[in-house]
């Protein structure tokens, strides 16, 4: 072939075992380095961990704290730190397969929530784990467990009923509704549907801060209304359209403000002493909490609104945060108990 040098070898000087031996060699390097990496690929993808996923065993847990109805609340220190840890409950062997299954969906889908929210009025989210061969508590093989920022005050709820009595001064009950009212604004703003907003479910840092918790049933703001239905959240806070089983959207989470707004103005429990299984429809969607007289009006509209029947007239959370911060506390001395508490429902006070 012109333009190109040719290159003969001559067969006879040609050391075949030699060949064979280096490649051989060359074959054993491959197959070596092959595997491993394919040893770390796997390793890697046996030791990977989720984000949000903690090390248990740098957990300590300690006291009981708070029990509900899917779990124990444990005071506890990770990291050096204090810290609340919520242990799913399985119900020791008692609950079937299929509600461990749903209480293990409700618990991923809390975290997979929770882990992304960062705000001031949201308790701040650490870490979890969904179980190990080692019990971090109980002897159940496969306990799983949230760890949240330690607040000490308790619950929102326990704060109010303290001061059932000498009630809050106006500042404060403004300061308290602002701050759920910006925890509640942000969650929306991320498309996240809380659907159980209750006093219960907000907790006080050592400043009375509040801080929104428990997302076991939050969801993500459906992109199509009709994708969120059913009866999700806790009668006497819950939207009508949530128990009629109707379309809903965030808007019911504004309807479950409204009603806590009451709660902190009044430091009272709205339907104290209503069963609501006997009640319709009809007679729910029709019921609210009656707002003393005395109560300024700026604050009783922003109720009202919040707790309209149509849920296209409630407001948005934002425009109710603007709405609180339009209130004037400065005047006066506060809002004090003008008598004693009757056995139902909140008393009138008024200002000095």
């Amino acid at each position: 072939m012109e333009g190109r040098s040719q290159v003969f070898l001559r067969a006879d000087t040609v050391d075949i075992n030699r060949l064979d031996e280096q490649l051989g060699r060359h074959l054993d390097r491959v197959w070596a380095m092959e595997n491993h990496d394919k040893g770390k690929k796997l390793e890697r993808i046996t030791t990977a961990k989720e984000d949000w996923e903690i090390d248990a065993r740098k957990l300590t847990v300690k006291e009981v704290i708070a029990r509900g109805a899917f779990g124990i609340v444990h005071r506890g220190i990770y990291g050096g730190k204090d810290v609340a840890v919520k242990v799913l409950d399985w119900g020791d062997g008692q609950k079937t397969e299929a509600h461990t299954e749903l209480l293990n969906s409700l618990f991923r889908q809390e975290i997979a929530i929770w882990h992304k929210l960062d705000h001031p009025n949201v308790a701040k989210f650490i870490g979890a784990t969904m179980g190990s061969s080692e019990s971090i508590i109980h002897s159940t093989p496969n306990e799983a467990c949230i760890v949240m920022e330690y607040l000490p005050l308790g619950t929102l709820k326990s704060y109010l009923t303290k001061n059932q009595k000498r009630k809050l001064a106006f500042k404060i009950v403004i300061r308290l509704a602002l701050d759920l009212a910006r925890g509640v604004s942000y969650l929306h703003s991320r498309n996240v549907v809380h659907r159980d907003l209750k006093t219960e479910n907000m907790l006080l840092d050592k400043n009375h801060t509040v801080k929104i918790t428990d997302f076991g049933v939050a969801r993500l703001q459906a992109a199509i209304p009709t994708e969120m239905t059913g009866n999700t959240g806790t009668l006497g806070y819950m939207a009508p359209e949530v128990l009629e089983n109707k379309p809903y959207n965030w808007k019911c989470d504004v309807y479950s403000f409204g009603i806590c707004l009451w709660e902190i103005y009044c430091c009272d429990m709205s339907f104290p002493n209503i069963r609501f299984s006997d009640l319709s429809s009809v007679v729910y969607k029709n019921m609210r909490p009656e707002i003393p007289s005395c109560c300024p009006s700026s604050l009783a509209e922003v109720m009202t609104r919040c707790w309209d029947a149509d849920p296209k007239k409630r407001p948005e959370m934002k425009e109710v945060v603007t709405m609180l911060e339009a209130i004037d506390t400065s005047k006066g001395k506060g809002m004090t108990p003008l008598c004693e508490p009757e056995p139902q429902g909140c008393f009138c006070f008024c200002r000095r």
